[in-house]
């Protein structure tokens, strides 16, 4: 089991299906998840909240813009790769992604 904090916003988005690729650089935590495990989120600002995944596919890019080739920015949470793009680097810049890479986490909420 797996355990991960994310944002109010995007957690909303996982927990009621809209979002169902987590976002995240590819270090030595993330290298740990493999297809089939089971990551239990929980909402940063409130971490009672929580709910379980099931790891359906990893996508891996060397950084986000080569991500969006692999998945669309909807399956994240984001209007589009320009939004994409933006936000991520604020939490992962550009000297990190080029450092471990990055990967989607696809997940299936009905576990």
């Amino acid at each position: 089991m797996h355990s991960m904090k994310v944002q109010t916003k995007y957690y909303n988005l996982l927990k009621n299906g809209i979002k169902t690729v987590e976002l995240r650089l590819f270090d030595e935590k993330r290298q740990l998840i493999h297809i089939g495990d089971t990551i239990q989120f929980s909402d940063l600002s409130n971490p009672d909240d929580t709910f379980q995944a099931k790891v359906v596919a990893l996508h891996r890019a060397p950084d986000f813009a080569s991500l969006c080739e692999t998945i669309r920015p909807e399956q994240a949470g984001f209007k589009n790769q320009g939004e994409l793009l933006q936000i991520m680097e604020q939490f992962y810049p550009p000297k990190e992604q080029q450092e471990y890479g990055v990967v989607g986490i696809e997940i299936q909420k009905d576990i």
